[in-house]
């Protein structure tokens, strides 16, 4: 297995990491939890060594799934979650939006600790930038469970360049979650520069597109009543449809590569930078397999600048989160 450090830290991940939340919620009813067990030590077996969950999805019914997989290998793996939603922290009911109060942050992470079955959090997220609560604040909660040994790294999820860099300045931000893939291209408009500028890593989420760029979705496909997809502007049949032209790139690069559209993508996310480590989740093993077969393609620089120049001539119709989810991040 490929390894990277993100950005100037010491932590060091594979180049692939395992997005889990699918397992439990979002794109439809959970998996069969021993099944999703299988899976996750499957992707260790294969080697894999970062794992994403957070408390918000379920709710916690998924840091319990990865507590319950990892915990035999529990040192041989990087556990990332997240804080940052007002949730009761025993009912796991959405009382209101964020909440990243210091107290609550500190709440959470104990609660984290237990559900994960673990003495520390190896890559604490806030999930979304709390308008209420002064960044500061929050970095310094951080500082906190960090000398306290309860977590070892800071990192954000969807948060703004300017956020980062007061954020970084209280506690040194080890990596920046935010979507990421040739279907949403957003952090190439500073993000990028800001994260290699200040040395922090950057791990992409659905880096193929929630399942676009795989090629297996069309106008046709029809998604269960319980997928998150079904309230995206992207997701909708006339998208679908128009975006296809995304899907004929990547094809005909991909039958050059002898290589599918998902490797394709995924391996022009980890040529971009050495710093970036794409977190693609399933729930088959066959498709994490065919993720992991993205490792062994080697993109050059001339393939790399041809494929982002043919991408970028093609506008993607829908935006990639309902209008109100935008608003709430501020993109």
């Amino acid at each position: 297995m490929q390894m990277r450090k993100l950005g100037r830290s010491n932590l060091e991940v594979s180049a692939l990491g395992l997005g889990c939340m699918s397992m439990s919620a979002i794109y439809g009813p959970p998996g069969d939890k021993q099944e999703m067990i299988k899976l996750i030590r499957a992707a260790h077996e294969r080697g894999v060594t970062l794992f994403d969950t957070a408390e918000s999805y379920g709710p916690f019914i998924n840091e319990e799934l990865v507590g319950e997989a990892l915990q035999p290998i529990r040192d041989q793996v990087v556990i990332a979650t997240k804080f940052g939603f007002d949730l009761d922290l025993v009912t796991g009911e959405r009382r209101s939006g964020t909440n990243s109060r210091p107290e609550h942050i500190k709440a959470v992470a104990e609660a984290c600790l237990k559900r994960l079955r673990t003495d520390r959090i190896d890559l604490f997220y806030q999930h979304r930038v709390d308008p209420t609560v002064p960044i500061e604040d929050v970095a310094g909660a951080i500082k906190d469970l960090i000398v306290q040994g309860k977590v070892m790294h800071f990192g954000l999820s969807e948060a703004g360049v300017e956020t980062i860099r007061r954020a970084h300045a209280v506690q040194p931000v080890t990596a920046v979650q935010s979507e990421y893939s040739l279907f949403w291209r957003g952090p190439e408009a500073g993000l990028l520069s800001t994260l290699e500028e200040l040395g922090i890593g950057f791990v992409p989420f659905s880096p193929l597109g929630a399942g676009f760029l795989t090629g297996r979705v069309d106008e046709k496909t029809r998604f269960h009543p319980a997928d998150f997809r079904n309230i995206v502007p992207r997701f909708s049949p006339e998208a679908r449809k128009a975006n296809k032209a995304l899907i004929e790139v990547l094809e005909t690069f991909a039958a050059d590569k002898n290589a599918t559209p998902a490797q394709i993508a995924l391996a022009w996310l980890l040529a971009r930078e050495r710093w970036i480590v794409p977190i693609p989740g399933t729930t088959k093993l066959h498709r994490l397999e065919e993720n992991l077969g993205a490792l062994d393609l080697d993109l050059t620089e001339e393939d790399v600048s041809h494929l982002s120049e043919k991408i970028s001539k093609i506008q993607v119709k829908g935006d990639r989160l309902p209008a109100a989810i935008l608003k709430a991040i501020g993109n």
